[in-house]
């Protein structure tokens, strides 16, 4: 019975080393040669390799590392790309198991949570003024709901101390291994003094859950600006998600790593006649600044009817000019022929 009891003890003990390992593994632990193939293969994570910026990836044998490593850049791309469409079917597949009444509910209890560790505010970054607002709850105005994407509850908010000046935001929520979770919230409206008053205004850009779209996505054969902007800005939740919350690029002139704040996506987006390839820009804040944007643009291939971002490029940074930050372009693509993308 003693020698029993010890080996279910060191049983529970290598089951919470191996989960903590996968932890901190990419793709979940999921053998990385597998994904770039096309194929979800669990590993217990005995075989590993770890790349230049110190990501570790997991592989069913040496065989897999061996074929992986001739050219890791290239294959990490391709395993990415599976992965990204993987996800994108378990949120179509996992939507059918909550209702709008059930994320209404989610999100009520996540905005009182979060408020009641805020003194009873809730606080929000203002991305565009470079702002941290805190916010009063009123009520939850409707969710929608967008298939394969998730669900967008408009919330009702007011300034602390001033229940005049109103603010309407959005929620991003989504569906993931059966539970809800909230991946963005963005101000959809916001108070702009006009006759005396103050009114709501709707902010430009508007979150692309915004961007009129009757059809399910992948329905039409070219796909929509809103669908594009969709993977741009679930590119950029999945890098701030890797690095603690920060939004990491690095100046592929200077070798400078700079943290960046999201503000938006530039209209319109555009598609390159030539190899079909979307691209559209965005605009950043570097962190700790009120005054230095970048314009950073974002390449997106489409394979198998799913967009991915494949490349990401520097084309505007700010440059102290004259007493003050303008931006100088590092490139520009007037030579390309390309398509607005409605």
């Amino acid at each position: 019975m003693r020698i029993f009891l010890t080996m279910i003890l060191l049983w529970c003990f290598v089951t919470v080393s191996f989960a903590g390992e996968v932890d901190d593994t990419e793709f979940g632990g999921l053998c990385v040669m597998g994904l770039a193939e096309g194929k979800v293969i669990k590993t217990d994570c005995d075989i590993t390799w770890q790349s230049d910026d110190k990501k570790t990836y997991c592989f069913q044998s040496e065989d897999a590392k061996s074929v992986f490593i001739e050219n890791s850049t290239r294959n990490v791309e391709r395993a990415k790309a599976f992965y990204a469409v993987s996800s994108l079917s378990k949120t179509k597949d996992q939507m059918g198991l909550f209702s709008t009444k059930d994320v209404t509910k989610f999100i009520d209890t996540y905005i009182k949570d979060k408020s009641s560790k805020n003194d009873g505010v809730f606080p929000l970054r203002d991305s565009i003024l470079g702002r941290d607002l805190k916010l009063k709850y009123d009520e939850i105005d409707f969710t929608r709901k967008l298939h394969g994407y998730g669900y967008f509850p408009s919330v009702k908010f007011h300034l602390e101390g001033s229940e005049d000046k109103k603010y309407l935001i959005d929620f991003w929520v989504k569906p993931e291994n059966g539970q809800l979770i909230v991946m963005e919230e963005r101000i959809y409206k916001a108070p702009r003094r006009y006759d005396g008053k103050w009114t709501l205004w709707m902010r430009d850009p508007r979150p692309w859950w915004w961007i009129p779209a009757s059809e399910h996505p992948g329905e039409s054969e070219e796909k929509k600006a809103w669908e594009v902007i969709s993977a741009i800005e679930s590119n950029i939740i999945e890098q701030k998600l890797k690095n603690k919350g920060e939004y990491i690029l690095i100046d592929d002139k200077t070798g400078e790593k700079v943290s960046l704040e999201f503000v938006g996506v530039h209209q319109p987006v555009r598609r390159l006649k030539e190899d079909g390839r979307y691209f559209a820009c965005t605009d950043f804040r570097k962190h700790g600044t009120t005054n230095e944007y970048y314009d950073i643009d974002f390449w997106l291939n489409e394979d198998d009817g799913s967009i991915r971002v494949g490349d990401v490029r520097i084309h505007k940074v700010p440059e102290m000019k004259d007493g003050g930050f303008i931006q100088i372009d590092r490139y520009n693509f007037d030579d390309l022929d390309t398509d607005i993308i409605p």
